[in-house]
């Protein structure tokens, strides 16, 4: 009997064993990765995000996120059985945070803003940088662990998203007549504060982040409607800029030779690349087979050849939002829809796009 109850035991605990996890997800970066705080700021610049259609395929109603649905880091939550992360901002509405907190922001630069100033280049939508950003994780971390000890047994099964950051570092100038060439001298310092950034964060606790690259921004339908051209030769087979794609694998290169240092000094940590640009880029390449009918043309705008046009942007007057927007790619004309996101997400955590691979395999289909 006593055997027969051992097999038994031992036949429990083989099949049904308490899943691997992370227990909480601690969020940096801007519009790409923000689920809230922007909104909450007061932020002026933005607006619309408060109102549908923003919001409408999944909450059916706005949520302060740049998208009609979810988001990348809404499907790493859902995909590790955890709550969607509330944003910073919404703490002080006495909003919990024991299972991971958003600090991103749209926005937000890697980069100070005052860099950006003493440029004259005045149209950021946030001065919240991603220094603050590891500010306001730093006055977090008191109310989620109380001492050292506490924080090293905390953090060892919290996963860190630094980014996606860097976009909007490289957007504000181009958006105001800044050159390719004069935004590639800018890489070094903006791959230089994300690494700093990180490295903060290991200090803190974190042993697992994950650091993206930047999108490709020559299929970006707001890219292709400012920097289109009647040069064919500009655009790859795809649709898409191949300048301004070069340029994002350029930034993506040398964020990756810089990671590969930071591992050498911080070997306790696991420091994994997340390939955005490989993993949105096949989407592009083979929409069909992903579902997708367009692409490179907005859901969600006024009209154009990239349904993008500025004085008409999605959710403003004289804009609308296609009828299905799984079919579509691209958002708003800047951000992706949650059909994109969804697949990018899934590429991250199911495929060859972060390496090293995480830890931890999802518990949940997503």
């Amino acid at each position: 009997m006593k055997i027969i109850f051992l097999i038994f035991c031992s036949f429990l605990s083989s099949v049904s064993p308490d899943p691997q996890s992370y227990n909480a997800i601690f969020s940096f970066g801007d519009s790409l990765a923000d689920t809230g705080n922007f909104l909450l700021s007061g932020a002026l610049a933005f607006p619309v995000i408060g109102k549908l259609p923003y919001g409408e395929t999944f909450f059916k109603h706005a949520t302060g996120r740049c998208s009609n649905g979810r988001l990348i880091v809404d499907f790493f939550a859902e995909a590790y059985g955890l709550p969607l992360l509330p944003p910073y901002l919404a703490l002080k509405n006495g909003v919990k945070a024991e299972n991971g907190v958003n600090f991103a922001i749209a926005g937000a630069t890697a980069m100070a803003a005052e860099y950006f100033y003493s440029k004259n280049i005045t149209i950021l939508w946030t001065n919240i940088s991603l220094t603050n950003q590891v500010g306001w994780f730093q006055e977090v971390k008191s109310n989620i662990c109380a001492t050292r000890k506490d924080c090293r047994v905390y953090f060892r099964k919290s996963l860190f998203i630094v980014g996606e950051i860097g976009g909007n570092d490289y957007n504000y100038p181009y958006f105001v007549g800044g050159s390719i060439k004069q935004l590639k001298a800018l890489v070094p310092a903006v791959v230089e504060t994300i690494i700093e950034a990180t490295s903060v964060l290991i200090d803190e606790g974190a042993v697992e982040l994950i650091v993206p690259g930047n999108l490709p921004i020559g299929c970006s339908a707001l890219y292709l409607t400012l920097f289109g051209t009647t040069n064919k030769a500009a655009y790859d087979n795809n649709g898409c800029l191949k300048a301004y794609n070069a340029f994002s694998k350029y930034h993506n290169s040398q964020l990756k030779l810089s990671l590969e240092k930071l591992r050498e000094e911080y070997p306790h940590a696991k420091i994994i690349y997340a390939d955005y640009y490989g993993a949105a880029k096949r989407l592009f390449h083979a929409p069909k087979h992903h579902g997708f009918s367009n692409t490179l043309v907005a859901c969600c705008g006024g009209g154009g050849p990239y349904n993008f046009n500025n004085s008409a942007r999605c959710g403003h007057i004289g804009s609308k939002a296609c009828l299905d927007s799984s079919k579509f790619a691209n958002w708003d004309g800047i951000h992706l829809t949650e059909a994109a996101y969804h697949h990018i997400a899934k590429g991250l955590l199911n495929g060859p796009f972060t390496s090293p691979p995480l830890t931890f395999s999802p518990i949940k289909q997503i």
